[in-house]
């Protein structure tokens, strides 16, 4: 177990007394004192030496000496200690006491190594008034005295606070989380808009797929994942658009969607509402005041259901460069505000009433679209879906016919007509810093395919009407996701053209999908995925011997 902790700028601290050093020996710059030792040595041991040499020519007993001698031999074992005491003890400790700290970290960080070892009792550590400070902090977490999610503000060291509560919560567990790593992050970076109380964090690998070539440019498309064959699998299916000459994306859609759900008296007063939303009369006020939640945010529609005496408001926007949720959001809360100065009877049940829907498979997200709606084609050629995906065209366009349409539609799927588009937008959504959660509605896909060209060529498509993706806020701004989105160009706000990055990270989500349905079912039908996944999702390590 190994506790680390940076010592607060602000914390006072009483100043402790260094040990004497061998070079505090003499009022000189340490230079000149090792010089002065150095040739004082040298000369007093050349003079004995010297002398001893002259008493055995002469037969003068060597135990018979002069003051200067004495003299001589003093200055000899001086020296000698000052020069094991500036250059041995440091060179001893090196073989006795093992470093603890890495370079970097050796000046500034405290480090308390307690070790469990039957045969040999730890090294003596002299505990610090850090360290104590640290260990009485974590008994408060652990008694409850001293909240776990309060540890950053009290402490003003997130790093600090991560490394407290991680150690407080392996002793209430009496679980080791040891190999959940904690060094490497930038926690000040999560800090109120990503991760709340903290332990550490996961580490997924990220691989590269393409280059996607997509409206005539290439992409090399990374995805975070923890499943074998993915990567390969859309990289072949990457390889097939390129050689055929690349695929094309069109957006056909792009608002993020917000649905309060409010209650009258009865279902006339609720309809009245409705009307007066859904007039386009009443549109543009409503619109200014909806905008006025952001530079960006550019109310586009309402669409009203109602249950009874429930009114569900779908209020549709544009969001920038951002996926919107929160921007959206503001809006509607002043839409609200100002409906009720005309409707003071309207009981606002809630800012969102499931009508919107985030984060659930819905019908009305399948149908009128939410985020951004692509899609996105390419045709392969004969001779690739031969050599390249081992197959052939009339076995791909009736596998798909059987498995994405009417197998889906005898499972009762809602937007799930494809092989396995959420396997796709998971990584890149992983990648580059996209809510996971919301893979949900944005994996909504129907994959096409159909012969062309007299029969040779297969035209695939894939159809994804809630693609839901921005490039700034969220987990957008993490170092590593940041690193993702600049891979593909789109990392940050476009000052140019306000939401083209968004869009752009949209059709080419759209275009790696339609590389991994096409890999994916060309491998299904040349009988290849059970052979693939056993050379290539299989370990053969021994994973049995976990921590308790």
């Amino acid at each position: 177990m190994e506790l680390r902790r940076r010592p607060s700028k602000i914390q006072s601290r009483k100043p402790s007394q260094a040990p004497p050093k061998a070079s505090d020996a003499l009022p000189l710059p340490l230079y000149l004192t090792n010089a002065v030792f150095f040739t004082l040595f040298f000369s007093v041991a050349y003079y004995l030496l010297h002398r001893w040499r002259d008493k055995i020519r002469n037969s003068t007993p060597l135990h018979v000496v002069t003051f200067p001698e004495i003299a001589a031999i003093v200055s000899l074992i001086a020296s000698f200690i000052y020069l094991l005491g500036f250059f041995g003890i440091d060179f001893v400790q090196s073989f006795i006491i093992s470093p603890r700290a890495s370079d970097d970290e050796e000046d500034d960080d405290l480090h308390v190594v307690v070790r469990n070892n039957a045969c040999r009792p730890p090294p003596l550590v002299v505990p610090t008034l850090a360290s104590e400070e640290d260990e009485e902090i974590i008994r408060s977490v652990v008694d409850g005295t001293i909240p776990s999610y309060s540890l950053e503000s009290r402490l003003g060291d997130c790093k600090r606070g991560a490394a407290i509560r991680r150690e407080a919560l392996q002793r209430m567990t009496g679980r080791s989380i040891e190999g959940l790593p904690i060094e490497g992050f930038d926690y000040e970076s999560i800090l109120g808009q990503c991760c709340e109380m903290p332990v550490g964090y996961v580490q997924i690998p990220v691989g590269i797929a393409g280059p996607l070539l997509l409206d005539e440019f290439e992409y090399s498309v990374p995805m975070a994942t923890t499943e074998g064959c993915l990567v390969a699998s859309t990289n072949r299916g990457c390889k097939a658009i390129y050689m055929s000459g690349g695929a094309t994306s069109v957006l056909l859609r792009d608002g993020m969607t917000r649905a309060p759900v409010v209650r009258f008296n009865s279902a006339k007063r609720a309809s009245e509402l409705k009307f007066f939303v859904e007039d386009p009369v009443n549109f543009d006020t409503l619109a200014v005041v909806f905008n006025r939640s952001s530079r960006f945010a550019r109310l586009q529609g309402i669409q009203c259901a109602i249950a009874g005496k429930n009114v569900y408001m779908r209020f549709s926007c544009s969001t920038g460069d951002a996926m919107g949720m929160n921007m959206v959001s503001k809006g509607v809360q002043n839409a609200l505000d100002y409906l009720q100065s005309d409707f003071p009877d309207m009981d606002i049940i809630g800012i969102s009433g499931n009508f919107c829907s985030d984060k659930k498979p819905a019908a009305v997200n399948w149908i009128e679209g939410r985020g951004k709606s692509v899609v996105c084609e390419a045709v392969i050629k004969e001779e690739v879906v031969k050599k390249v995906l081992k197959t052939n065209v009339d076995a791909l366009v009736e596998l798909n016919m059987l498995k994405n349409l009417a197998g889906s539609a005898v499972a009762g799927a809602l937007g799930g007509y494809n092989a396995h588009a959420s396997n796709i937008v998971s990584a890149v959504f992983i990648a580059t810093g996209q809510d996971p959660a919301q893979n949900i509605e944005s994996s909504h896909c129907i994959t096409m395919m159909e012969a062309v060209n007299n029969g040779k060529d297969l035209h695939i498509s894939v159809t994804m009407p809630s693609i839901e993706v921005g490039t700034v806020g969220g987990g957008t701004q993490l170092a590593s996701q940041s690193a993702c989105l600049n891979l593909l160009g789109v990392k940050g706000a476009n000052k140019e053209s306000a939401g083209s990055n968004a869009r752009l990270l949209a059709t080419i989500v759209a275009g790696s999908v339609l590389a991994g349905e096409l890999s994916l079912m060309s491998a299904i039908a040349a009988g290849q995925l059970v052979k693939s996944h056993m050379k290539y999702n299989r370990s053969s390590k021994d994973v049995t011997k976990v921590a308790s």
